[in-house]
């Protein structure tokens, strides 16, 4: 009989206790209802390269609450929490921002040196 791989189950509980938490949260349209858009440039540097993506926040449906999983597969409970910078600046109805955020996990026996750098850019209602 094949065993799963240890990574995706552990990957598989990382997604499913964030997911718990998204849940748990309160949605966005609650906390700043005056929000239209809201759009996150991220860029994920790892000390040699970088990654950037844009994520799209769906206003209606999204919870208030900002996760980014750690992009390297060897790190082990790594995330970046950009919730308090982006809840901040909602709610001072700023239209652009940024910030930074080291990951919390771990790879092997040190620290991950992964680090986020992200731009928000946001619109509301009058």
């Amino acid at each position: 009989m094949l065993m799963p791989y240890r990574r995706n189950t552990v990957a598989s509980e990382r997604f499913a206790e964030r997911r718990r938490r998204e849940n748990e949260a309160p949605k966005l349209r609650a906390q700043v209802p005056t929000l239209t858009s809201l759009k996150l440039l991220i860029e994920e540097q790892n000390g040699v390269g970088s990654t950037k993506h844009v994520r799209h926040v769906m206003i209606d449906s999204a919870p208030a609450l900002f996760l980014v999983p750690c992009g390297d597969p060897r790190c082990a409970d790594g995330e970046h929490d950009l919730t308090t910078t982006v809840l901040r600046a909602l709610d001072t109805r700023k239209t652009s921002f940024q910030g930074d955020d080291d990951c919390t996990g771990s790879v092997g026996m040190g620290y991950c040196a992964r680090v986020i750098h992200f731009n928000g850019t946001a619109e509301y209602r009058a």
